[in-house]
């Protein structure tokens, strides 16, 4: 554009009074254009920060001056502006604005806008720095402990990847603590508390959550070098968990634990003494420990298969690639055959077929990594229609304010031993505690399987408790008590506030991002699930990275429009529908041209579905 010839006008470009350098996506920005001496018709074309044209508007000089209304879009960074009068460049600016993206939502749902900002701060009250062999860690701690768990670090970057600038580190260091064979610790080395990285024997779920904190930390950042330097310990890591004589159960070719509940650290039994002879929870292995196989274990595996796979397409070995998808998928064909009973996954499957639990029936016992298994590979539409089902048939608040339970029903008092700590009885802790990570994950996987109505549902009660307290806890009394299980426990629990702002930010407002960066972006706004929603703003950043998508959504009596920017080199968007448009004939347009309606469908919801060729769309549907 700037090759072309210059123009005998002169024309200069400034922000109009009041409007701040910074800009956001698609919010309002009035642009000044001066031109001495001129009347006449001009051209103001904007490009962002890698000169990729965002807009082109016609305008009219009036005396010298003009104004023109922009929706800022495209690549973050500097956004340039040229004006053209007769094809000439008249003026232009280099940096006329600077293009900036923060994570927020405004859907004039007062509730569910303030939902963010204070979950933000609850985890703000979760985040932990300090040095270690001479790096600068952060990471977020356990709501019930100090420490740097991989499990509660792992699980909150659903929440913290869009404000957390520092994703990596650690990571890193789990990595440098990981052992020959391939296993990791469940905490990190902190030397200003005397404690050295270490692992409780009964768990079977370290070395997929590795696999899948790198792999989501590098969507986050986009860095393929940083990816690289942990494909190997990611192989290792699930090398590890499937041949290990320890976690695999090669006759029935599952992942193996004690009998714990769910992916907690402590097994079936009655209080047992630590190696320091201290009464303790079962943490060790023993003679009698009972051993079987736990859904959650394999679940995730699989789905860390499948992201190492994606990681090997990336940065590796495109053949081990396709062994890492086979095995994965080789796991829940097996997983299904033991453990689907038709409603979800059955808790724990013993070794020894002649064992039952003493007071309750397994069979119907609901666990909490149900709800983890909503979003993870391999999991099929029917079997999250079927989960979702169950948690809602289970509300039922004459017995406990949420259904988000730990496990239901609870095991008998003294099933597990706790040496005196909650857990022991039922309605405690992870034995039928309710859960908000619990509540956010079905959440989330409720929008995900056509249940969006319920994951409105899950989100404004969350943000009740949360509004009337001031605070958010790992776990509550089935009446709503906070659950406290000793000085170490924080009112601000980032593990389930991540869950419930990925349930937000994923399953309302339908960001998802299937590469790195939004690179290839699925986008599914689902507001048309309520009526009440009928102007949303919303955007989600990565805080590591420039990716970010940004829209503006409107439903109005006979259409609905959708008006999406970002850093997308791809896009698949799915706009929800109405359900009374189902039936109806759609006239649809993609940035003002006709295109034929392509509907899609979860759970008989319906999608109008469009494939983009970069992120960038102005979508209406009139019915």
């Amino acid at each position: 554009m700037l090759s072309l010839p210059a123009s005998p006008q002169r024309a200069s470009l400034a922000l109009a009074d009041g409007h701040d350098a910074l800009a956001a996506p698609l919010q309002p920005l009035s642009i000044t254009l001066r031109v001495p001496g001129y009347s006449g018709p001009a051209t103001l074309h904007l490009y962002d920060a890698r000169l990729q044209p965002t807009s082109s508007t016609d305008l009219t000089i009036s005396e010298g001056r003009a104004t023109s209304s922009i929706r800022p879009r495209g690549w973050l960074g500097p956004q340039w502006a040229i004006l053209l009068i007769d094809g000439q460049v008249a003026g232009a600016r280099q940096a006329l604005f600077q293009l900036e993206a923060q994570t927020e939502l405004q859907s004039g749902d007062a509730e569910l806008d303030a939902l963010y900002p204070r979950l933000r701060a609850f985890m703000d009250g979760a985040a932990v720095s300090y040095e270690l062999r001479g790096q600068t860690l952060r990471g977020y701690r356990s709501p019930d402990n100090p420490l740097i768990w991989l499990r509660d670090h792992v699980y909150q970057g659903r929440g913290f990847r869009y404000f957390e600038p520092d994703v990596t580190s650690a990571l890193d260091a789990f990595r440098a603590a990981q052992l020959p064979d391939g296993s990791l610790p469940d905490v990190l080395d902190y030397p200003e508390r005397f404690v050295t990285a270490f692992r409780k024997e009964v768990e079977s779920d370290l070395e997929f959550l590795y696999v899948q904190g790198v792999y989501e930390a590098w969507q986050m950042t986009g860095d393929d070098e940083w990816l690289r330097s942990h494909l190997e310990p990611m192989r290792r890591a699930l090398t590890y968990i499937t041949s290990d004589p320890l976690r695999w159960d090669a006759e029935r070719g599952l992942v193996r634990r004690p009998y714990t509940i769910d992916m907690w650290d402590f097994a079936y039994g009655p209080t047992t003494l630590s190696p320091e002879g201290d009464p303790a929870p079962r943490h060790w292995i023993d003679e009698d420990t009972i051993w079987g196989t736990f859904h959650g274990d394999n679940t995730g595996t699989a789905h860390a298969l499948e992201l190492l796979a994606r990681a090997e397409l990336r940065v590796g070995d495109p053949e081990r690639a396709a062994a890492w998808r086979e095995q994965g998928q080789a796991i829940m064909e097996r997983l299904n055959r033991l453990s689907w009973n038709g409603h979800f996954f059955t808790h724990f499957i013993p070794e020894d077929s002649d064992f039952r639990p003493a007071g309750v029936d397994p069979l119907a016992q609901l666990s909490l990594s149900n709800a983890y298994a909503l979003s993870r590979f391999g999991v099929d539409r029917n079997q999250g229609q079927r989960i979702v089902a169950e948690y809602f048939a289970r509300r039922d608040f004459a017995r406990a304010f949420a259904e988000w339970y730990s496990i239901d029903p609870p095991f008998p008092a003294g099933s597990f031993g706790m040496a005196g700590g909650k857990g022991e009885n039922p309605g405690e802790y992870t034995n039928g505690g309710i859960m908000p990570l619990v509540g956010g994950e079905l959440a989330r996987g409720a929008f995900r399987h056509g249940a969006a109505a319920y994951g409105l549902d899950i989100l404004r009660r969350y943000a009740d408790l949360t509004r009337l307290t001031g605070s958010t806890y790992l776990w509550y009394h089935p009446d709503g008590r906070p659950g406290i299980q000793g000085p170490d426990t924080i009112g601000t629990d980032g593990w389930g506030a991540g869950a419930m702002i990925g349930a937000l930010f994923e399953g309302a407002a339908g960001f998802e991002d299937n590469a790195s960066r939004y690179s290839d972006l699925l986008l599914s706004p689902r507001w048309a699930a309520d009526p009440t929603f009928h102007d949303v703003r919303a955007v989600a950043r990565y805080a590591a990275s420039e990716g970010y998508a940004a829209y503006h959504w409107q439903r109005e009596a006979s259409a609905i429009t959708l008006d999406l920017t970002s850093s997308a080199a791809s896009a698949y968007i799915r706009i929800l529908l109405p359900p009374e448009v189902a039936s109806q004939p759609l006239h649809v347009t993609l940035n003002g041209e006709s295109i034929a309606a392509r509907i899609e469908s979860t759970n008989t919801t319906p999608y109008l579905a469009i494939p983009l060729a970069g992120g960038e769309a102005n979508v209406r549907i009139e019915w």
